[in-house]
């Protein structure tokens, strides 16, 4: 199994930046390179424990459908999320937020096992692994600018 591991500083209150990364609309709007969008399950407001959601994007030029479900969340410290339908034979993220000197540390820890066997662990080393870091990072950067915009509750 692959996995990526990310740490994102971000100068706002913990509840405000656990509730940005599980907006259902911030998270479309972070991952317009790829079209992202909510198709079915929960499409609107903040994913909550036990709820899932069918995004369809374009990843490497071809149209895809991802089922997930929300398994464990325990606000606002962490909520994890894995995959019941889709490209990968599994897929599981952790989302975990952390209070520190007045600012949330938020980490990703994303695991991803490609099918095909051998043939996928080469294609996760070779490429898939890259793409996926430049991915999370693409969408932590909106959560951090929603969550620390002027106005914002800390």
């Amino acid at each position: 199994m692959s996995a990526i591991y990310l740490e994102t500083l971000i100068n706002a209150g913990i509840q405000r930046v656990f509730d940005s990364a599980r907006d259902i609309e911030l998270h479309q709007k972070s991952t317009s390179k790829t079209h992202e969008k909510a198709i079915a399950g929960r499409t609107s407001g903040l994913i909550e424990e036990n709820e899932t959601v069918t995004w369809r994007a374009k990843h490497l030029g071809i149209y895809q459908n991802l089922m997930t479900k929300i398994i464990s969340m325990e606000k606002p410290y962490q909520f994890t999320v894995v995959m019941l339908k889709g490209a990968f034979q599994s897929m599981h993220h952790q989302h975990l937020f952390k209070e520190t000197e007045g600012k949330t540390l938020m980490i990703d820890i994303f695991e991803f096992e490609s099918p095909l066997g051998i043939i996928g662990k080469l294609f996760n080393t070779v490429f898939l692994t890259h793409y996926l870091r430049t991915f999370l990072l693409e969408r932590n950067e909106p959560i951090k600018v929603a969550a620390e915009s002027s106005g914002a509750e800390k």
